[in-house]
Order: structure tokens, then C-alpha cells, then sequence
């Protein structure tokens, strides 16, 4: 039983890590996206 409850916990623990981490590279790549768009003709004015 305190292994069925440590391996829920772990479980659950790499589930909140993955969501973070593909979270915040989602992010990386939204301002890397906005950084090439503004590249270029165009790039003085703001959005």
C-alpha cells in the first residue's frame, strides 16, 4: 500500500513538472516567435 501511494505521488509530481516545463518552453517559443516577426520591414513599429 506505501508503495501503490508513493507511486501515485511520484506520478503526479512528474504530471505538474511536464505541464510547467512545456508551459514555460511554450513561452520561449511565443517571445522568440514575436522577436523574428518584428525583424525586417516594418520591425519601428510597435504592436
Amino acid at each position: 500500500m506505501m508503495i501503490t501511494m508513493l507511486a501515485v505521488a511520484m506520478t503526479l509530481a512528474m504530471l505538474i513538472g511536464t505541464v510547467f516545463g512545456l508551459r514555460e518552453e511554450a513561452e520561449r517559443i511565443k517571445v522568440e516567435s514575436r522577436a523574428s516577426q518584428n525583424q525586417g520591414f516594418g520591425a519601428h513599429r510597435s504592436r
